[in-house]
């Protein structure tokens, strides 16, 4: 039998911002690339991402970025 692995760029909100609706997605991937910073997270958010995929059993890994966000503020 085939499976195959759902995956989603999770984690993405900052500070005051949020962006995407992370704990509606969850339940319906297999795995999820996390935000690493730069771009996109902080600590808090990179946190609560990963403590909402763990319970839900979803398979987490790394979604570095460009510090790119710097020349847009």
């Amino acid at each position: 039998m085939y499976k195959v692995d759902l995956n989603c760029d999770l984690g993405e909100s900052f500070g005051a911002y949020t962006i995407g609706m992370d704990d509606k997605v969850i339940p319906f991937i297999t795995s999820a690339n996390v935000a690493c910073g730069y771009h996109a997270s902080d600590p808090v958010v990179m946190a609560k991402t990963v403590v909402m995929a763990k319970k839900a059993g979803v398979a987490i890994g790394a979604h570095p970025g460009f510090p790119d966000l710097a020349d847009v503020i």
